[in-house]
Order: structure tokens, then C-alpha cells, then sequence
């Protein structure tokens, strides 16, 4: 196979023997105790370049590593994007075919960046894609969807092509399969083509059914277009979730037909809003990359102005707004809390809850918000009612109208701990097997969140902002969160591992913009993805 590439990359170029030691690479690279080992190139040595010595002396590098058995051959060949084929061979329904058909086109997209420095070759083996998908009708990523997959590559030598097969139980696992595909191939820069492994087997499964991201887009406003940006490269790591924190204290940025008034007080500018038909792009591209978006509009803190909007025909929406000083009565300026006595409160709420299901075709989970609740707002405007007891009313009133609005409780309901944490297991007992919690403090220790699904997301390990500097402070106080600081947390190791859904990073914009966001994911939340997936 080496002396293959080397005479790929002497016909390439059109190099004389005479010619030949002017116009070798500086190095070529060789295996040696699974390490590639630099040496000058001659005419008398095999050459090789550091791309194809990694892929071939390496003992792993799909990312996330697998959970089952792999084995990868030593040799590859070479291939072009337009002589992948795809045949769907079972599919339990339409709508399932068709996302194999698209996700097969992101698939040759994707080859198509890779191979666009490559050069002309005429040996390019024609790889067949065969797929099973045997059990799951519903393309979207659910809270339980088996995300299993099976991968086979072998060569066919009587017809100079190679064939895959990828069988899983849901479209999700298969798009699995297809990304772990999309690691065995890459550039050649001697060769000049894309080169293939040419065998592999591989199963996989992962560990946990929730890894998310969480993206803030409140603080500060991102394109569209980053976006789906950053939803491509969580694909990338098989991540599952991406959890749209899309409303602030700061900023409502997106516009709903339902409660048109929320964006128009709450945007910073007409520009900087998420249209109807920009969300939906960002969902379809999540569905075919095996994501989930979950929506956040958080409440009843983390408001306002945008709910400033209802004293002249159905009373106040919002308390506290703009109370001073800001620390005594929210986190973060500006201020302002829902009202949790005002009925219409609810009623919007419901309007919101059943256009957010709408948007992203995500009704088995949901996210509350709960955030940062200022009991002292509420107390000096309830002098006789303890805040907490409001805390309860405020939640019980929210999830009767998200199951008005969604026909049915969702499976999975998600709420950030706080002290309202505990009252879930006493007063909110016929909720708590679809109430979960968000854990964002490594404070909260187990007997304060057993019994209810959890969720990890510890500030001190996956909160990406952490080090980076806060917007009322000189430093950001907290260490920053390499990639191996967060890639070593385990946080279930000291929790009921079977009530743990799974875990996310955050990413706050308070100090970030959209010049520095890919820096700020990569490859931080790469590792996250590993642990969340193969957790070793």
C-alpha cells in the first residue's frame, strides 16, 4: 500500500528520477510501536504522509471512542465523494427513508470539503452504502431512542469497491453510523485523493441518553448561520442536545407568532432576532445531524422588559422591574420577575409552551427555566405568603398549562436546582417521575437530588466560560475548564447512576461573541461528548 501512494504521488506530479530528490516532502513517516516516526524521504523509501500514518498505525481514532468491539485494517484506499452510492434496504417508514436520503447528502457534502485541495486520480474504488434501520418509525432523537449502530466495511475485489453496511434500530443510529464512516476517510496531501480504510468493524452504543450543549444567545445575539455552525460539529461527537438558552434578563430575541410582543420589547434590534423560518432551518438541519433543539424561555426570573407589556388591559405581568440596587432583587440587571397571581401570566405562557413544541417537534422533553427565582421580589410584594409556597404554585401552574399546551405531560420536564429542589420530592409528588433537574452546582450532593432524574452540567468542570472573565468583575474568580478538566469529571460516581439522564456544558454569552465562539467549544466540548459517550 506504500509503495502504492508513492507511485500515486510520482505520477501526480510528473517527477524525473533525476528530479526527485528536489521535489520529495521534507518528511515522510513510518509506524513504529503504534507511533509515527519522522525520517528524511528517498527514492528508496516508502513514502508516507503523517495524515495516512496516523489513520493507519493507530490503534483508534474514531471520536467518540466506541463502547464495543472495533476492528480497523491497516490498508486503505483511495475515493471521491460522487462514487458513494446509498441503498436503503429496510426502513420502518417514509419519513425515515427520507432522512436516510438527506443525511446520506450531508455525508457527500462533507467528503466534498475534505477532498477539495485533492487532484486528479482515476483508481477511485466506488463504495456502497447499504442501510438497515429495523425498528424505531420516528426519525427525531427521543428520550429513548436506541442510538445503537453496527458499522461493517469490506472490500469487493472482483469489483474494485467496497461496501458498507450500517444497521441500527433507529435513523438516529444509522446517522451514528454514518459519522463514524466519515472518520475512517481523509486527505492524503502526497497522495493527493481521499483514502479509505478499506475493512472495519465496529459496534457502539453510548452511555448516556442526554449530552447536550447549551448555547445562550440572550446576553449576546448569534447568526443563524453559527448556529447550525456549532450543530454540524456537535454531530461531529455524537452529541444529542442542543438546549437553546434563547431568552435572558437581557434580550427576547425570538419572535413568536403567538406572543408577537415579547421579541418586539425584548429584542436589542430588528436584526437581531430569530425569525420562524431561521428556527425551522436550525431544527431540520438538527434532526438530520441525530440532534434535538430544546428551547429555553426561562422564567419566572431572568424576564425583563420583554414581559413588560400587560398593566393597561390585563395587569402586570412583571415585578421588580428595574428594582434597585439590582443585587438585593435579582442576579443580574435588569430586573424583573414574573408575576405568579396574574392568570394572564399563565395563559401566555401556554401560547409559548405550545408554539415552542410547534417549532422544534420536541414533545417529550422540556425545559422550565427556573433559574435564580429572587424570593425577596416576591416577598414585598406577597408580605403574607411564603415565597417558596409561590415558588410550588408558580411550577404546579406552569406544568398544568405545558401538558394543555403539549396534549400530554412530556417524559422528561427539566427545571435548574434551587431551593425549590427540595419541595419537588414533598409537595410535588405526583410530578416527580417527569420532573428532572439541571445541576449546574457541585454543592448540591446526593440526598439533595435523589429520587429525580438528574442532569449534569457543574459549572466548576463543564461551564466553558469559566476563567474567561465576568461582565461585573476584573477576573472571571473560577479556573478555566481545560479539555482534560473536563473530560476526567465523572459527577455520577457519587449519585444514583440510574436516575442520571446524562450531562451538557454551557456556554454563557455574557463575555462572548460570536468572533469568539468556535475557540470557545472546541475541542473542550469535544471531550465532554468522549465522556458522556464512552465514559472509560
Amino acid at each position: 500500500m506504500f509503495s502504492y501512494l508513492f507511485f500515486i504521488f510520482l505520477t501526480n506530479f510528473r517527477i524525473s528520477h533525476s528530479d526527485l530528490s528536489k521535489n520529495l516532502p521534507l518528511w515522510t513517516w513510518e509506524c513504529v510501536n503504534e507511533r509515527c516516526a519522522p525520517s528524511r524521504p528517498s527514492p528508496e523509501k516508502k513514502l508516507q504522509s503523517l495524515e495516512t500514518c496516523n489513520m493507519l498505525c493507530s490503534s483508534m481514532h474514531i471520536w467518540p471512542q466506541p463502547t464495543g468491539p472495533v476492528s480497523l485494517s491497516s490498508t486503505a484506499v483511495p475515493v471521491r465523494a460522487d462514487f458513494f452510492q446509498l441503498q436503503i434496504l429496510t426502513a420502518p417508514s417514509k419519513s425515515v427513508r427520507e432522512h436516510l436520503q438527506k443525511a446520506f447528502e450531508l455525508l457527500k457534502s462533507d467528503l466534498k470539503k475534505i477532498q477539495k485541495n485533492a487532484r486528479g486520480f482515476e483508481e477511485w474504488r466506488t463504495v456502497n452504502i447499504r442501510v438497515f434501520v429495523n425498528e424505531s418509525s420516528d426519525p427525531r432523537m427521543r428520550i429513548d431512542t436506541n442510538e445503537r449502530y453496527k458499522l461493517f466495511v469490506r472490500p469487493k475485489f472482483t469489483s474494485r469497491s467496497i461496501t458498507v453496511d450500517i444497521s441500527a434500530q433507529s435513523f438516529c443510529g444509522a446517522r451514528h453510523g454514518f459519522e463514524t464512516l466519515l472518520q475512517l476517510i481523509w486527505l492524503d496531501p502526497y497522495a493527493g485523493c481521499l483514502l479509505m480504510l478499506e475493512a472495519a468493524d465496529v459496534e457502539d452504543a453510548p452511555r448516556f441518553k442526554y449530552r447536550g450543549l447549551l448555547m445562550d444567545t440572550a446576553r449576546n445575539y448569534f447568526p443563524i448561520g453559527d448556529l447550525i455552525r456549532t450543530i454540524d460539529g456537535m454531530a461531529a461527537s455524537k452529541l444529542n442536545t442542543f438546549h437553546w438558552h434563547i431568552s435572558d434578563s437581557q434580550a427576547f430575541p425570538l419572535r413568536l407568532v403567538s406572543t408577537p410582543q415579547l421579541s418586539e420589547l425584548g429584542a436589542y434590534s430588528n436584526s437581531d432576532i430569530y425569525t420562524t423560518k431561521e428556527v425551522h432551518s436550525l431544527v431540520r438541519r438538527a434532526t438530520l445531524r441525530g440532534i434535538r433543539v430544546l428551547i429555553e424561555v426561562d422564567t419566572p426570573a431572568h424576564v425583563g422588559y420583554a414581559w413588560n407589556w400587560g398593566s393597561a388591559d390585563i395587569g402586570d405581568l412583571l415585578l421588580c422591574i428595574d428594582s434597585e440596587p439590582w443585587s438585593d432583587f435579582c442576579h443580574e440587571p435588569p430586573c424583573g420577575q414574573l408575576n405568579p397571581r396574574n392568570p394572564h401570566v399563565y395563559e401566555i405562557l401556554e401560547r409559548i409552551y405550545a408554539e415552542i413544541i410547534q417549532l422544534t417537534g420536541v414533545d417529550d422533553l422540556f425545559h422550565l427555566g427556573g433559574d435564580e427565582v429572587s424570593e425577596r421580589c416576591w416577598a414585598q410584594h406577597f408580605n403574607y405568603t411564603d415565597p417558596l409556597d409561590l415558588w410550588v404554585e408558580y411550577t404546579r401552574s406552569s406544568l398544568e398549562r405545558l401538558e394543555y399546551a403539549n396534549g400530554k405531560l412530556p417524559n422528561l420536564t427539566l427545571l435548574w436546582t434551587s431551593p425549590l429542589s427540595e419541595r419537588i420530592k414533598t409537595d410535588m409528588r405526583e410530578y416527580i417521575r417527569v420532573l428532572g433537574l439541571q445541576v449546574r452546582n457541585t454543592a448540591w450532593v446526593h440526598k439533595q437530588i435523589i429520587g429525580l432524574r438528574t442532569i449534569f452540567s457543574h459549572e466548576d468542570n463543564w461551564d466553558l466560560n469559566n476563567g474567561m472573565g465576568m461582565w461585573h468583575e476584573s477576573n472571571g474568580g473560577a479556573p478555566y475548564n481545560s479539555w482534560q478538566r473536563v473530560y476526567e469529571h465523572r459527577p455520577w460516581v457519587r449519585s444514583n447512576a440510574d436516575m442520571v439522564e446524562g450531562g451538557e456544558a454551557t456556554v454563557w454569552s455574557s463575555v462572548l461573541s460570536e468572533d469568539g465562539l468556535d475557540g470557545h467549544l472546541w475541542p473542550r466540548t469535544a471531550a465532554l461528548a468522549e465522556r458522556l459517550w464512552t465514559d472509560r
